[in-house]
Order: C-alpha cells, then structure tokens, then sequence
C-alpha cells in the first residue's frame, strides 16, 4: 500500500499544476540531447573500414562527390538576406520571451479564453488611434485603468473578465513580440491561477464584441479601456466610431 502511494505522488509530482508561478518547464531539446548515453556513440561504424594499418593515402585524391568552396559557399547577397532566428531575450520563471517574432509559422489559438503555450505579439496601425498591440491573429488587446502596472495587478474578475477575457499563457510558455520591446514584456499570477500577459506591467485583454482582427469596439469604453501600445501606454480615445481598418505591422 505504502510502495502504490509513493508512486502516485512522484507521478502526481511530474504533472503541472495549474497555479501560475509553480509550472514546471519541459527539458530543452539541447539538454536532452547531452543525455544520450555513450553506447550510442560507440554502435557507430569505425571510421576506418578496411581494418587498422589498411588506411589508404588520401593525398592529392579529389573526392568528385565534394565541390570546390567556393561553389558551396552562399553569395554574399543571400548571406545578408538570411534572418537570424530568435533568441531568448528574458526568462520569467517558466516563460521565455524571444528577441522577435518566431521564425516559423504559429498557428494562432481560436479561443480568447483557454490560453495558448505559444503567443505572439504583433502591432497594427490605425488612422485614428495610432500604433496599438494585437495577438497572432490580429485581435486588438486592451488595457484597463483599474489596474496598476507597477506591480503589476489585474482587478477585472468574474462578469467583468467575461466581458474582457485576459490573455492567458500557460506553461511551458513562449512568447514572440514583434514590434514589442522583449525586455518589458511578461505576465502576471491572476486570483484563480492562471497567467496573463503583460506589457511594461500592464495586463492585456480581449474584448468581447470584437468579432475579427482589426476590430476596436471596446476602445473608450466606459472611460477606462484602451487599446494598449506597444511600450505599455493607452491609445487616446477616438471622437468619433472606429473604423475597422488595422493592418498588421
């Protein structure tokens, strides 16, 4: 009975919890490739098949598979056009924000309320408000008055988090902003667990009645809600309907 209830536990211990900051993160792929063990290594073939001391003299042989290198070396044009991948700018707990916007293809999540493991960032532009921050698939996000940056706390709950779902990363969790400045992105633990991205300690929210990717109906709303900018700031109020007219930046 006393062996079943340990191998529960240390089972139960390798499952993530929900709490915000006790999520634990997945191995890197680059730590468990150190892992491999030895024998692995040794089942590979001698790097000299005929036997020892059956080595043939390699000198002044031009293997015809092997091309000159300066045939395989790419030209100095496309060097310059190739993009370095992302880097990880800054580490909060079990989140890693990058350096910039993924260097493959995120498909964003439909749902504003489950929260994602991957979220990106991006900025749009529109005529009548300026820069503000959308998701990956282009959906406004918003900050709210009530709530303080410094330190950063959310105070929209229950009705009022229905209305406005907070943007939720989940572990192991990734972000790429594009647009964003890395180092003031970042997120903060709610009441019931979960975790919601922040910009320069603001939380970020979706709004309810946006229906599609440029969508700004929560803009003003109230007084208290604006979409947020790319270093944190609100988007000055509109005098008059928004159009839905964002493109992606």
């Amino acid at each position: 009975m006393r062996k079943t209830y340990v191998a529960a536990a240390l089972l139960a211990g390798l499952v993530s919890v929900s709490a915000c900051g006790s999520q634990a993160a997945a191995p890197d792929a680059d730590v468990a490739a150190e892992q491999v063990p030895v024998a692995v290594q040794e089942s590979a073939a001698p790097l000299n098949p005929q036997g020892p001391g059956e080595l043939p003299d390699l000198a002044g042989v031009e293997d015809p598979q092997v091309k000159p290198t300066e045939d395989v070396q790419p030209p100095a044009e496309k060097q310059a056009n190739q993009v370095a991948p992302p880097t990880v700018a800054k580490t909060q707990r079990w989140v890693k924000i990058f350096s910039g916007p993924s260097d493959q293809d995120i498909t964003p999540p439909k749902s504003r309320t489950a929260g994602s493991k991957t979220v990106e960032l991006n900025t749009t532009e529109n005529a009548q408000i300026g820069t503000y921050v959308t998701d990956g698939a282009g959906r406004t996000l918003y900050r709210f008055d009530n709530d303080s940056n410094k330190p950063p706390k959310t105070t929209c709950k229950g009705d009022c988090a229905t209305a406005w779902p907070p943007l939720l990363i989940r572990s192991p969790g990734k972000i790429f902003p594009a647009g964003v400045d890395p180092k003031i992105v970042g997120f903060v633990e709610r009441g019931d667990g979960t975790c919601q991205v922040t910009i320069n300690g603001w939380p970020v929210y979706y709004f309810v009645d946006d229906r599609k990717a440029g969508d700004l109906n929560g803009q003003g709303l109230n007084g208290k809600w604006f979409a947020i900018k790319p270093d944190g700031g609100k988007t000055p109020d509109a005098p008059g309907p928004l159009a839905s007219q964002g493109t992606g930046k």
